[in-house]
């Protein structure tokens, strides 16, 4: 529990920066930073407590995995400052621009969601959530923070990806444009029972050539999950199979039943059920889910995207003198928005 505690501080906000698709800049004239401050975003300060708090808190997971915290002024912990004020400054962007959307999370919801972890991690157990805290150098309000910061952005995401339709339009333009990838291979209808040992196997071979039924030997006896609750039955297609399973079922008889064949799963015992079905296109029906969830994602992802650039536009960030990043390409040092 102590490393899921120490997670929750620095570990959001480095994913928070991996997400920025460039860094905020600086313009230290337009504003004036506040007294205790590092930086501005917009109007919001970033206390340089805030700061500190997350440079301790790095120190001591640092200590936790036996590893040397950089020395103060050495390259190293000018990054790792840099990086983790990058990050206090997206958890700026992205709590005003949630509030624009009337995107927020209440005191109650954090409640909540803290006497969860304390019942997951402590079974509810006051004190030795406590003594953690203490082993850890945290204190309640930073994991409240923190968890307040993840629920936020699991809502921001959730409300922004909620608005992405897909359209059958957009479904039949896929598919017209990607027909290749929709053809089947020849196939056949088949079942099978796959057990770890050849005794079984050959043992299930002869009882089923003194006609046992396949249907319920492979319920009782089949390896194969997928399989397993329609009796060993499934749709076997030309080249998608292990190679010994497929070299048989491509070229046996309907009705023929295989002596146990040894493949990386085991040994099968498999009986052709059908005729080999062509070659052929699969139709924009039968494709229309997976095309459906393919767009998804793809649209998902790039109104997430949009969302961070929109979020990380809407302010600008001034830093305070010994805070600004250091340029990391064109564009770096200026102010954003």
């Amino acid at each position: 529990m102590a490393s899921s505690l120490r997670k929750l501080l620095p570990v959001l906000l480095l994913a928070l920066v991996a997400v920025l698709a460039a860094a905020c800049g600086s313009d230290e004239e337009a504003k004036s930073v506040p007294a205790g401050a590092v930086a501005l975003v917009g109007d919001q300060p970033i206390q340089k407590a805030d700061l500190d708090r997350l440079l301790a808190q790095a120190k001591k997971n640092y200590e936790a995995q036996k590893q040397d915290f950089p020395e103060v002024g050495t390259p190293e912990y000018e990054t790792l400052k840099s990086t983790l004020l990058k990050g206090l400054v997206q958890q700026s962007h992205w709590e005003q621009a949630g509030a624009k959307m009337g995107v927020t999370v209440s005191d109650k919801e954090v409640d909540t969601r803290l006497e969860a972890l304390k019942q997951q991690y402590f079974k509810g157990d006051d004190e030795k959530f406590q003594a953690q805290l203490d082993k850890d150098g945290l204190t309640v309000e930073q994991i409240r923070d923190q968890l307040r910061a993840r629920m936020l952005s699991d809502k921001i995401y959730k409300s922004v990806i909620d608005k992405v339709k897909v359209t059958d339009a957009e479904i039949k333009a896929y598919y017209d444009n990607h027909k290749a990838q929709y053809m089947q291979p020849e196939s056949r209808e088949v079942r099978h029972i796959v057990v770890k040992k050849k005794a079984l196997a050959d043992e299930l071979y002869a009882k089923l050539k003194n006609g046992a039924d396949f249907e319920a030997l492979a319920k009782k006896y089949t390896e194969d999950t997928t399989s397993k609750p329609d009796g060993g039955k499934l749709t076997a297609y030309k080249g998608k199979t292990v190679a010994p399973f497929d070299k048989f079922v491509f070229a046996a008889k309907v009705g023929e039943l295989s002596h146990p064949i040894k493949t990386e799963f085991g040994w099968h015992v498999i009986e052709v059920l059908s005729e080999t079905k062509p070659a052929a296109a699969q139709s924009l029906a039968e494709a229309k889910n997976a095309i459906s969830g393919t767009l998804l994602q793809e649209q998902q992802n790039a109104a997430l995207k949009k969302w961070v650039r929109d979020a990380e536009s809407s302010h600008d960030v001034t830093y305070a003198p010994g805070y600004a990043p250091a340029p990391t390409g064109t564009g770096a040092g200026t102010a954003t928005g």
